[in-house]
């Protein structure tokens, strides 16, 4: 497979110059070349630049002049300057107008391919580092994917298999099952993984500020647009593009979002001509895309576009063989964070832990864990201390205390309760899991409500 290339501006009036420069770059890189200056802040507009090499020397506007226009428009690009007769006045004015470092010609071939990879190296640090904080902020479930189960081993294999192509991948899932984490792993896994894995949350971002985030700006696009932008498809170029919670994305949204996936190729707002781009998409959802179609919330067209490569990761009550696996690993890492030593947990708590549901799945799990390890004051976690639901001591334990038809009535209620709450509050769904039809489900709550009121 082909790996992004960075790209290289060459600008000299002599056409000796750039062709040898073009013919000795072209394998490693996308060369461009100018033959004065405003054929080079043309391109610079134009294009998506890494490195500008730049003649000092040139007719109607000198090197120094067109290093402090490209700097205007994107302050991020290296320039690197090329000059026959270097003087300590010049190379100081480059330097201090943000050129990155200079040669002398005749250069040797050499010297300009150490200097242009020492500048590459330094772009990607830099890049990287712009998401450092956002990539160490974030909370993992875990630092790699655990389970056992026949369910996780299916998920083990479909990473395996999707890691080696660029289709783009919908991993779907309720909320806390580790979707993220599969993105990851299926980055890590590929031909990409020396660029960038990058996240944007769709639910998180306000509809107004989606577009500028996904896609960038140029300077005075707009009012507050006081320099250029990249967007999250510019900074993933040669990597991957984690769209998480990729329901919530706006109407008008999916349409640009579809256009980019088709042309893989964007536009900034304020420079209608096209980007193009080469990061993979992987998409998250945590509601049912097929639903969210029917009822018009979703493009048709976009989901087929995601659902290239469908990935539905499990909730943890249907891979309850890995509990044991997930609890452990969580007390090693809280143990370790915390400075403490907990060994583990009691039978009756491990049975417990086995038999709840796990409404909010991996993420439940571990916040639970951090909280017992926190709290704990014996080497071993006992079921008395996990929390009624899990635990089942709840407001029933104390029932045969109660007169039977009250004793009977509040069993209900919590029951029912109970199972509503698992059905996220859907009462059709609630109603098909305790066997009843909904309109009976509903007379009963109304029955207990008035018995209790």
């Amino acid at each position: 497979m082909n790996e992004h290339k960075s790209s290289i501006l060459i600008v000299d009036d002599e056409p000796s110059m750039r062709e040898t420069a073009q013919m000795l770059l072209k394998d490693k890189y996308q060369v461009y070349t100018a033959k004065n200056g405003k054929e080079a802040i043309d391109i610079v507009k134009k294009k998506n630049l890494d490195l500008v090499l730049l003649d000092v020397r040139m007719p109607e506007m000198d090197g120094i002049g067109v290093l402090e226009q490209i700097k205007g428009i994107d302050e991020s690009i290296d320039v690197i300057m090329i000059t026959a007769v270097l003087t300590v006045n010049t190379a100081v004015a480059a330097i201090k107008k943000g050129a990155y470092d200079y040669l002398t010609k005749p250069f040797d071939i050499a010297a300009l391919e150490e200097l242009i990879k020492k500048t590459m190296e330094k772009r990607k640090l830099v890049k990287e580092n712009l998401f450092l904080k956002s990539i160490v902020s974030e909370e993992h479930f875990f630092e790699k994917i655990i389970g056992k189960s026949k369910n996780m081993k299916e998920v083990f294999q479909l990473v395996r298999d999707a890691a080696k192509g660029n289709s783009t991948i919908l991993i779907s899932g309720e909320s806390g099952t580790g979707k993220e984490l599969v993105a990851r792993a299926i980055h890590s896994q590929s031909h990409r993984k020396n660029n960038l894995f990058v996240t944007i949350n769709c639910a998180a971002i306000p509809e107004n500020l989606l577009e500028s985030e996904l896609f960038g700006y140029e300077k005075g696009a707009f009012t507050g647009a006081f320099e250029r932008k990249i967007g999250k498809f510019e900074v993933a170029d040669g990597g991957t593009l984690f769209l998480d919670e990729i329901s919530s994305l706006p109407k008008f949204m999916q349409g640009k979002l579809l256009r980019t996936l088709q042309e893989k190729e964007i536009e900034r707002i304020g420079n209608p001509k096209p980007i193009k781009i080469d990061a993979r998409i992987i998409a998250a959802t945590n509601r049912d895309l097929k639903e969210e179609v029917k009822k018009n919330k979703f493009r048709e067209d976009l989901f087929y576009r995601l659902n290239v490569i469908p990935i539905l990761l499990p909730p943890l009550r249907e891979r309850k063989d890995d509990i044991p696996l997930l609890i452990n690993h969580f007390l090693e890492k809280f143990n370790k964070l915390l400075q403490k030593k907990i060994k583990g947990l009691t039978k009756a708590a491990l049975r417990a832990f086995e038999s709840y549901d796990w409404p909010g799945n991996i993420r439940e799990l571990e916040n639970l864990i951090e909280r017992l390890v926190v709290l704990g004051k014996s080497d071993l976690i006992d079921v008395d201390v996990l929390p009624p639901e899990i635990s089942g001591k709840n407001q029933t334990e104390n029932l045969s205390d109660l007169p039977l038809k009250e004793a009977t009535l509040k069993f209900e209620a919590a029951f029912i309760q109970k199972v509503v709450e698992k059905a996220g509050g859907n009462k059709t769904k609630a109603a098909k899991m305790l066997g009843v039809h909904r309109n009976t489900l509903l007379q009963i709550e109304r029955k207990n409500r008035q018995e209790n009121s």
